[in-house]
């Protein structure tokens, strides 16, 4: 059996900008995607700590230290809110046993602070 489980969570990025015109998604630093393993077109979970706003959306890569919130995900946030950001994959039963996601604990210019396994 295959189960949903957290690969990679984001900790705490901070809104750099909110585009309402654009057609949709999440824009997230380039880098720190690489980091964390998760690609451009991904699926990914969003929480707002600020609001309690959770919403899916899909990634696209963007400069160094951008999180945006593009089109209606815009209005699930402002600048200076703090986001969570879960990336999910589907394991055997196999896999679960030593799986082991990634955590990336940011800062307010959204380097990456800490990182580690949860």
């Amino acid at each position: 059996m295959l189960r949903p489980m957290l690969r990679a969570k984001i900790h705490g990025a901070t809104v750099t900008r909110s585009d309402l015109r654009y057609e949709g998604s999440i824009t997230i630093d380039a880098g720190l995607l690489e980091k964390a393993d998760i690609r451009p077109y991904e699926q990914v979970q969003v929480s707002n700590l600020m609001n309690g706003e959770r919403f899916e959306t899909y990634v696209i890569a963007g400069g160094a230290g951008e999180i945006c919130l593009n089109g209606p995900t815009a209005r699930k946030g402002a600048v200076g809110d703090k986001l969570m950001i879960f990336a999910y994959c589907l394991l055997s039963e196999e896999e679960q046993a030593s799986h082991a996601p990634r955590i990336f604990v940011m800062d307010e210019q959204n380097r990456v602070k800490r990182e580690g396994k949860l």
